[in-house]
């Protein structure tokens, strides 16, 4: 890009692990040279972090609003309640709204066109849900504001990119919501976003069943038949490089996911089990299908080790470099699709008749 990103973060839940895999990411030096983070929160907050894990020398440059950011530096925005109060560990409803109000802030800045992309700390399903937030996780909050119902839950590491077709689902109604349609939407979100977010030509993509055995020719369950294979067909037919249906069991067991660019499981542990054991330390969650950038670390709001210095950076800093390298590829990928070779139309009372069209040598060849 021809100037760094600006990065919004949301704090997630102030009782959890948000600020310190927070400022353990930031303390590093080589991250600003790549970006400018901003985090949406508290300067109180982060205080009080920095103090519980001993990193008082790390300092936040506290900006009114994100034109004020000073690009060499960690900025971060108060959009908390002054009389803020932390309890580590704990569920509050405080710590509920906290998340909520960070949200809210960040999110008008991304309407702005102010942000390059948003990292999201964790935050806790429990306490944010409210009359303001009705939602059952960011994925769906995003969705939500930015208008799309093509959204996809992709979570990506080295190894591999797989994603959902339905997210906090439960399981009971996840039959009825396999449709060809639906299935058939995810499939070509994952493929513009393999090719727009990660820049890979062609990818190729596998589907797994939602059945054992992916149904075993209807004998375990009809989805794969009905559904499911049918929208793999119709993707084929319109270029995507689509392969499937794969029972899970035997797809991650055997190591086949190698082969492939990216995957599409049918429901959420189904396809979270199996990358979480393969890359839970530096898995990022990224929400592919959004006109905006949005990544987060692959875990949770780890209240049981919240103010002890426990947490890990390294899924938190790579959802950072993720959210840098799609805002490169899709700036690069705007560029290449900016200037298309202009059409002309032929005005046949222009054409030079003194050409001779039948005139061609009928041994030359082409």
């Amino acid at each position: 890009m021809s100037k760094k990103p600006v990065i919004g973060i949301s704090q997630g839940d102030i009782n959890g692990i948000g600020y310190e895999v927070i400022i353990k990411t930031l303390s590093d030096p080589r991250m600003l040279e790549m970006c400018t983070p901003v985090v949406y929160g508290s300067p109180k907050v982060a205080a009080y972090h920095r103090k519980a894990l001993n990193m008082e020398a790390f300092n936040f440059n506290t900006v009114r609003q994100l034109r004020d950011a000073d690009i060499h530096k960690a900025n971060i925005i108060n959009c908390t309640d002054d009389n803020v109060r932390v309890e580590l560990g704990k569920i509050t409803d405080f710590g509920g709204q906290a998340s909520c109000s960070s949200l809210n802030a960040v999110v008008h800045d991304l309407k702005s066109g102010l942000l390059d992309a948003l990292v999201t700390a964790p935050i806790c399903k429990d306490n944010i849900r409210s009359d303001k937030f009705k939602f059952s996780g960011h994925t769906e909050f995003l969705a939500e504001q930015f208008r799309t119902d093509n959204y996809l839950m992709l979570m990506v590491s080295e190894l591999l990119k797989i994603g959902v077709v339905t997210t906090h689902l439960p399981l009971e109604r996840v039959p009825k919501a396999i449709t060809k349609d639906i299935v058939g939407a995810k499939i070509a979100t994952l493929a513009d976003s393999l090719e727009q977010d990660f820049a890979i030509r062609k990818p190729r993509i596998a589907v797994l069943g939602l059945n054992p055995h992916a149904g075993e020719g209807g004998l375990l369950g009809t989805e794969e038949k009905n559904s499911i294979a049918p929208a793999i067909a119709a993707a084929n037919e319109r270029g995507i490089l689509t392969f499937g249906p794969f029972p899970a069991d035997g797809f991650f067991g055997s190591g086949d996911y190698a082969h492939y660019d990216g995957v599409l499981a049918m429901y959420h542990d189904q396809g979270m089990l199996p990358f979480k054991l393969l890359a839970f330390e530096d898995g990022v969650n990224y929400t592919a299908g959004l006109p905006i950038i949005r990544t987060s670390p692959a875990h949770g709001t780890a209240f049981d080790i919240a103010g002890e210095g426990k947490a890990s950076p390294d899924s938190f800093r790579a959802a950072m470099y993720l959210a840098i390298d799609v805002a490169k590829n899709r700036e690069i990928h705007r560029e290449i699709h900016r200037n298309p070779l202009r059409k002309y139309e032929v005005n046949p009372n222009q054409v030079d008749e003194s050409i001779d069209l039948t005139a061609v040598d009928d041994n030359y060849e082409l």
